[in-house]
């Protein structure tokens, strides 16, 4: 049933692989605990689970200090299954039709300011082997926007680097094509130019971010990497390669920029997304005018 249920969020949804794995863990969590002792009048079956069940899963699982936005997570898998299981036929009564999501403070990611970005990108040692790979890493990401994984999957052949723009595949297999600027063109070219002289992989020779060993890179290893770089610039802030993708947008916001522009750029499916980038602008409104207001 979830194997499924996956299938309907690839096929029907066109939900990205990190979501659909995210979904069917939180119902197989749920499985666990109706084939569990609390759940032995459902025998296991979730299309057999009642509101009540539902409600001593929730309770079990905020018994796990789970935050308020994983818990709406798992509300909204709960939800989108049974909603499936009610499309498919499998249940005529959903139990899930109750329950409601927290309540929650709106989102404000960690963003860096422009100068904490350049701090990051001019700390990276250029004369290791890795080092001018890094560099351009940091550089497209602030440069363009891109989620790691697009980043990772980013291919030469996408590269439009004297039209000034890359192509990138992002969420539900959607391309869009983005500008991207002079640093990042020139830290690209003169990675791309080393490159070359690499071991490259059968079946890596179109990617452009390589290891070590001529393959790949994982999302984990863009995760360590521009930690150990925020470290060594000096950066307190706990930041991930997402970090730059926050920055980049609020920066285009901050200077002015069209939000249906950046949200086109940063392949958000709806305005709501991209306007959390206002909030953080106003928030920052708000903090310089009770800094410096005499009477604060």
């Amino acid at each position: 049933m979830v194997a499924d249920y996956a299938s309907y969020l690839r096929l029907e949804l066109s939900l990205s692989k990190n979501t659909i794995s995210s979904y069917c863990s939180d119902i197989e969590k749920l499985y666990s605990y109706v084939s569990g002792d609390k759940g032995d009048s459902a025998d296991g079956a979730l299309d057999k689970v009642t509101p009540e069940l539902l409600s001593g899963f929730l309770a079990a699982q905020l018994n796990a200090s789970l935050s308020k936005r994983s818990q709406a997570r798992l509300i909204s898998s709960l939800k989108s299954f049974y909603k499936y299981l009610e499309i498919e036929g499998i249940i005529t009564s959903n139990p899930t039709e109750l329950l409601d999501s927290p309540k929650m403070k709106p989102y404000l990611p960690t963003v860096l300011s422009v100068s904490e970005v350049e701090d990051i990108i001019n700390s990276v040692d250029l004369s290791v082997e890795e080092g001018h790979r890094n560099k351009t890493i940091c550089e497209v990401l602030y440069s363009c926007g891109l989620r790691v994984s697009e980043l990772v999957n980013l291919k030469i052949s996408n590269l439009f680097l004297p039209e000034g723009f890359i192509k990138v595949t992002g969420k539900g297999s959607k391309q869009r094509l983005i500008p991207i600027g002079g640093p990042a063109t020139e830290a690209l070219q003169i990675y791309l130019g080393l490159r070359k002289l690499k071991k490259v992989n059968k079946g890596c020779e179109d990617t452009v971010f390589l290891n070590r060993r001529g393959g790949k890179l994982s999302r984990e290893m863009i995760f360590i990497m521009i930690r150990k770089q925020a470290v060594v610039a000096g950066i307190s802030k706990e930041i991930s390669p997402h970090t730059f993708r926050h920055s980049f947008a609020t920066h285009l916001v901050e200077n002015g920029a069209d939000l249906r522009v950046v949200q086109e750029m940063l392949g958000h499916e709806s305005i709501l997304t991209t306007e959390i980038y206002t909030h953080i602008n106003s928030e920052r409104w708000k903090e310089g005018i009770l800094r410096c207001h005499p009477r604060r």
